[in-house]
C-alpha cells in the first residue's frame, strides 16, 4: 500500500460551490445583487439600487445639482422641467445572448430611475438649463434670477 500526496482538491458535487462556479448561476446566486438576497429588502437596502445619489449645490448665481449615474450614456437621460417640478430619468436595456457547451444562456438586463425635485421660486425658469454626463455624474446648472438685493437699513438720526 502506498499512499501519494495531491493537489487536485474536489469540490462536492451537491451544494453552493457548483451553483457559484457555473457561469449560467453564478448571477443569480451573487450575494450583493441575486435574486436570492432579501436581506436588501428587509433592511431597507432596496431604495439603493433604485435611486441614484443626488447632491444640490446652491451658489450665488445659480443652483447645481449632481447626480451619481455611472454605466449610463448621455442619450439614455431624459431631463425635463414642467409647473417648477425637475424631472430626471434614464433607461438603458442589454442583451446578451450566449451560446457554448451545448447551451444558450440569454440575459435581459433593463435598469431605469426617475427623480423629481420640487425647484425653488429663485429659478429662472427662462433661462436655458445644462446639463453634461462626465465620468459617472450627471452635472446640471439651473440659473438664479435677477432679483434686486435688499438694501441695508438706514439709520436716521433726529436733531
Amino acid at each position: 500500500m502506498s499512499i501519494t500526496k495531491s493537489s487536485n482538491r474536489r469540490t462536492p458535487a451537491m451544494g453552493s460551490s457548483l451553483l457559484t462556479s457555473d457561469p449560467f448561476f453564478s448571477d443569480l446566486m451573487d450575494t450583493k445583487r441575486g435574486i436570492f438576497n432579501l436581506n436588501r429588502f428587509f433592511n431597507g437596502d432596496f431604495d439603493k439600487d433604485l435611486f441614484p445619489a443626488l447632491n444640490v449645490k446652491e451658489k450665488e448665481n445659480e443652483f447645481e445639482i449632481e447626480l451619481a449615474a455611472p454605466g449610463l450614456s448621455k442619450d439614455d437621460f431624459k431631463i425635463f422641467i414642467e409647473d417648477g417640478i425637475l424631472s430626471v430619468s434614464a433607461e438603458k436595456e442589454n442583451k446578451i445572448e450566449e451560446e457554448k457547451e451545448g447551451f444558450v444562456r440569454k440575459e435581459f438586463n433593463y435598469n431605469s430611475f426617475s427623480r423629481n425635485i420640487s425647484l425653488p421660486e429663485e429659478v429662472d425658469m427662462d433661462k436655458e438649463v445644462e446639463a453634461k454626463y462626465k465620468d459617472g455624474i450627471l452635472k446640471m446648472s439651473l440659473k438664479k434670477r435677477k432679483t434686486a438685493k435688499a438694501k441695508k437699513a438706514k439709520t436716521v438720526n433726529v436733531s
